[in-house]
């Protein structure tokens, strides 16, 4: 009898998954990683030990340290993998007490949000291309409303939507898949500010129908579809995970 593989086997692929020390992004690399896959990670300090105390799991990812926000050491960098199939652009910043109101602020968000993002695809399209992979950005729910305090992070995120059914547009003809996931509130250290007060978690929780805030591991389900062929036909698009927030 013939085996049929689930469509959600990654055996024998190789991801990379930017931002991936932390947070979503590590959530997705473990995802992955439980699905099969040989997975790669970035993150900007020296090593997994320097997360001590984080609320990352490095245990048999592949680490890197790199700025994803430095398009020279980007363009230099010689990957250790021959192969790519999924990449995942999770890398993102934040900056509180109105510090996207400063010019100097709101230039260092968007270039680690959104011009990243444009770097490091391009330096990963042709191997994209050869293995007719998929490419997935993460951005945020803020792709569909205001933030008050933080121009920057909105902004950058609004383009990230943009720019993944503009390049799910152009790079369908190389076989190459962009989607996108726009997560609601998910908690992780970038969303603490609001989850750890009590009075900011109840005001959110009270937004969100399903009664409760989001967890890694379902963000990173939603990553796992859109890298698989169940989402075969599905281009260009961003998926609202946000427990009904928005509704």
């Amino acid at each position: 009898m013939t085996e049929v593989r689930s469509p959600i086997d990654f055996s024998g692929k190789t991801v990379l998954v930017i931002g991936g020390s932390s947070g979503i992004g590590n959530g997705i690399a473990r995802g992955f990683l439980d699905s099969g896959a040989e997975v790669h990670i970035w993150g900007t300090k020296e090593s997994p030990e320097s997360y001590a105390g984080g609320d990352g799991n490095f245990n048999r990812l592949h680490y890197q340290q790199m700025n994803a926000a430095d398009p020279g050491a980007i363009e230099a960098f010689n990957p250790p993998f021959k192969k790519l199939d999924v990449l995942v652009q999770s890398q993102g910043i934040i900056l509180y007490s109105r510090g996207e109101f400063e010019v100097k602020g709101f230039r260092r968000v968007l270039e680690v949000n959104l011009i990243s993002l444009m770097t490091c695809a391009m330096k990963f399209h042709p191997l994209l291309v050869e293995a007719q992979g998929s490419m997935i950005v993460i951005s945020s729910s803020a792709v569909f409303h205001a933030t008050k305090g933080n121009p920057a992070y909105n902004a950058s995120k609004a383009g990230a939507a943009g720019l993944t059914r503009t390049l799910g547009q152009a790079w369908a003809s190389d076989g190459i898949r962009v989607n996108g996931i726009a997560p609601g509130f998910v908690e992780t250290k970038l969303t603490a500010v609001t989850t750890k007060n009590e009075r900011r978690r109840a005001e959110a929780l009270s937004r969100i129908p399903i009664g409760r805030f989001g967890r890694v591991d379902e963000v990173a389900g939603i990553a796992l579809f859109l890298a698989s062929p169940m989402s075969s036909f599905i281009v260009g698009q961003t998926l609202l995970a946000d427990g009904g927030m928005l509704l």
